[in-house]
C-alpha cells in the first residue's frame, strides 16, 4: 500500500462533524465557490493537482449489503493529489491558507487550528487513510513538468511552421532563440527526490512489461 505514485502523493483525510454543526460547514462552501478568491492563497500552490472538501450526513453512506449505518456524526472527507513530501504539502497548506483551512475544519471534532503546525500535522495523520489504489497516468511527471512539456510543443509547431519561409541563417537564429525560450522547460523527467519502497518495486514489477513491449533498452535500467 502506497500514497505516492512516481512524483505525486495522493492524501485522503476524513474527519467526523456534530451534525448539529454541519450546516454551517456548507454555507462556508457555498461561499468558497461564489467568491473564489477567497482561496487565492490556495489556487497559487503550483505543487497542488487536485483537492476536494465533500460533506458526507450521516444517513448519505452508501449501502452494499451491510444494511443501514446508525452513526452519530456526519463527516468531512478531503482528497487531494499534490508533487513533493507530506510535510511539504502540510507547510505550504499552512502557510498559505491558514484561515481558509480553520473555517473549513471549522465543524471537524477536536480540530486543533492550523497553526501552529505541529497539532495540526498530528490531526492530519490520525485522521487520514491510505490510499489502496493510485493510478497515475505520468509517473515520471509532475503538472509543473507536463505544462513545461506542453510549452515546449507549442515552441517547437511554431518553428515547424517557420521553417519553411525561412533561410538557413534566419531559421538558425529563430532556432536559437526558441531554445532561449524554453530552457527553462528542458529539465528532465523521472522519479522524485524521495519515493517511497512500494514505488520503487512498482517500477521493479513493471519492468518485464515494458521491456517485452518496446525492448530490453526501455525498461529504466534499474538494478
Amino acid at each position: 500500500m502506497s500514497n505516492v505514485a512516481g512524483k505525486a502523493y495522493a492524501m485522503n483525510i476524513l474527519t467526523p462533524m456534530k451534525p448539529g454543526r454541519t450546516w454551517i460547514t456548507a454555507l462556508i462552501f457555498r461561499y468558497a465557490r461564489a467568491v473564489p478568491a477567497t482561496l487565492s492563497g490556495l489556487l497559487g500552490l503550483s505543487i497542488i493537482h487536485f483537492a476536494r472538501w465533500v460533506i458526507i450526513r450521516r444517513n448519505q453512506w452508501p449501502d452494499v449489503g451491510q444494511g443501514p449505518e446508525r452513526l452519530a456524526n456526519d463527516y468531512m472527507l478531503f482528497c487531494s493529489n499534490f508533487n513533493g513530501t507530506w510535510d511539504q504539502y502540510i507547510d505550504a497548506f499552512s502557510d498559505g491558507i491558514p484561515n481558509g483551512l480553520n473555517l473549513f475544519w471549522y465543524s471537524s471534532t477536536k480540530y486543533p487550528g492550523s497553526i501552529p503546525i505541529g497539532p495540526f500535522k498530528a490531526y492530519i495523520r490520525a485522521n487520514q487513510i491510505d490510499t489502496d489504489y493510485y493510478y497515475n497516468a505520468t509517473p515520471g511527471a509532475a503538472q509543473r513538468d507536463i505544462k513545461a512539456a506542453l510549452r515546449v510543443r507549442e515552441a517547437l509547431v511554431d518553428l515547424a511552421a517557420a521553417h519553411g519561409r525561412l533561410t538557413p541563417a534566419g531559421f538558425a537564429a529563430a532556432y536559437r532563440q526558441t531554445l532561449v525560450k524554453v530552457q527553462n522547460d528542458l529539465g528532465a523527467q523521472g522519479p522524485a527526490p524521495v519515493a517511497s519502497n512500494d514505488s520503487f518495486n512498482a517500477d521493479l514489477n513493471r519492468q518485464p512489461y515494458v521491456a517485452a513491449r518496446w525492448g530490453a533498452g526501455a525498461a529504466g535500467g534499474r538494478a
